[in-house]
């Protein structure tokens, strides 16, 4: 098995984002990262989906992804051919004595402070699933206290788009 990246181009309805995972839960896949939200154009959701599956069944649920009404078009992103993002939130303990470390772990990710309080600092991690592990591994000793990790978001690299002229022209005719 392989992991797969899917964008999918949907129409921004009720129930659209339960029949997309219903038909990856009724073959046996499980989804390792699911991220929606709205796109450039009105009315038009974008879901970014990561699963681990052979290419074959792969191909099979993404044409059975087709014919389901809401969905207006399906690509897989080539991991060479993306820019791949995940956010994590993530709240540490750091008091007086430890907090200077803590920032200075802060500098060295890249990471942004995003809450402060006396006995705690609450970082802001954008990066690749590596760079997410790797601060939590630093981070670790001083005292993990809540974690909260988005799924992968990803667009293709370059001018193209999916969400090209003729689907535009398909959105606003309907």
């Amino acid at each position: 098995m392989s992991q797969h990246t899917l964008s999918v181009l949907v129409e921004d309805t009720p129930g659209a984002l339960a029949r997309v995972s219903g038909l990856f839960s009724r073959r046996g896949f499980n989804i390792e990262s699911l991220a929606v939200g709205p796109t450039e154009i009105v009315g038009v959701s974008r879901m970014t989906i990561v699963v681990n599956v052979d290419a074959l069944p792969l191909e099979q649920v993404t044409k059975q992804l087709n014919k389901l009404i809401n969905v207006l078009k399906i690509v897989e992103l080539d991991p060479s051919d993306a820019v791949e993002r995940e956010l994590l939130l993530v709240k540490v303990k750091a008091d007086a004595a430890t907090r200077s470390q803590v920032i200075e772990i802060i500098q060295l990710f890249r990471a942004k402070a995003v809450d402060v309080g006396p006995d705690s600092i609450t970082i802001e991690v954008t990066g690749d699933p590596g760079k997410l592990a790797a601060i939590l591994r630093v981070l670790e000793p001083f005292g993990i206290r809540e974690l909260v990790q988005s799924g992968k978001v990803a667009v293709g690299r370059g001018s193209r788009s999916i969400t090209d002229r003729t689907l535009r022209q398909m959105i606003s005719a309907s």
